[in-house]
């Protein structure tokens, strides 16, 4: 049974006591995100780094925006990268896990925080919520949030009276995959989540794919690595943000897939053509789209 956690488990003093000299830097990976980074960022830096010292740097990942979230982030007070420039001798690739794997070399904390920029009802919890195993367990190596995920734009419970999660590619992708090849992650209440923290002492170490499959990733990996009580998870409450649109989710999924499959050792392409159809005029069209499924290698040999 994985370790879990409620997010006032523990107090501000409590982890400020035991963070001691760690450095911890929040990560925030965002493309096209000027309308939320900006709260994102200001909430956190006046929370949780000019109100108490638990945060060391707030660093944005911009990338390849084609909006205003680099000067947003910039003027909220976050360090920005653009995703492309850095390490430009390792090239570049679209995709949250890209810049996640780039803010390996221009962050300098011993613990790593990742939240995504497309918040929209959240609190500034989240961050010591996540650091909590961590600052205090040593044998805790990377913490999963999870969190009522209400829809936005449909109903707010099932048939049960249940919240609803709202996180399709979880439910028919991820959870079925986790059910049948590894089983010891079922505990996860939500494995794809955006909120997430780990030592950076693991993360370098591991294989991340450029797309949205690194959170899956990172946790079989760690699995593999560290066996499951060095995964823990953290109940943050209650979070939403934008869902996307159904044949977007189409290629999040073959991401995953594509991330499984190697983990196995089968052959992955470093892309695939996905097709996909629409409706609308009395005729069905298909749509076909490039699906990037290559990963980078351990940020410690690059």
């Amino acid at each position: 049974m994985l370790r879990t956690a409620h997010w006032d488990d523990w107090s501000l003093d409590d982890l400020l006591a035991a963070k001691g000299d760690t450095r911890v830097s929040l990560v925030v990976p965002a493309r096209n995100e000027a309308a939320t980074v900006g709260d994102v960022v200001t909430r956190v830096r006046e929370a949780l780094v000019e109100t108490v010292a638990l945060l060391d740097e707030i660093v944005v990942i911009d990338s390849d925006s084609t909006d205003a979230t680099y000067a947003v982030a910039v003027d909220a007070g976050a360090v920005v990268h653009r995703s492309a420039e850095i390490r430009p001798d390792l090239g570049t690739r679209p995709g949250k896990g890209e810049a996640m794997w780039k803010s390996l070399f221009v962050t300098s904390g011993e613990v790593l925080v990742f939240m995504d920029a497309d918040l929209l009802d959240w609190d500034t919890h989240f961050v010591p919520g996540l650091l909590g195993p961590l600052l205090t367990d040593p044998g805790v190596a990377l913490v999963k949030g999870f969190y009522e995920r209400p829809m936005l734009d449909g109903p707010t419970s099932d048939r049960q009276g249940g919240p609803l999660d709202g996180g399709r590619v979880t439910e028919l992708v991820a959870r079925p995959v986790i059910a049948l090849d590894y089983p010891e992650l079922a505990g996860l209440v939500q494995p794809l989540a955006g909120e997430w923290a780990v030592r950076r002492s693991l993360f370098e170490t591991l294989s991340v794919p450029t797309g949205y499959a690194v959170e899956l990733a990172a946790l079989i990996d760690t699995l593999a690595a560290r066996g499951p009580d060095a995964i823990a998870q953290v109940d943050l409450g209650r979070r939403s943000h934008a869902h996307q649109a159904l044949l977007d989710l189409g290629a999040m999924a073959t991401q995953i897939l594509a991330a499984v499959h190697a983990r196995q050792g089968r052959p992955v392409p470093e892309a695939v053509q996905l097709r996909q159809y629409r409706s609308g005029g009395g005729s069905i069209t298909p749509v076909e789209r490039s699906v990037p499924l290559g990963e980078r290698p351990p940020a410690v040999s690059a």
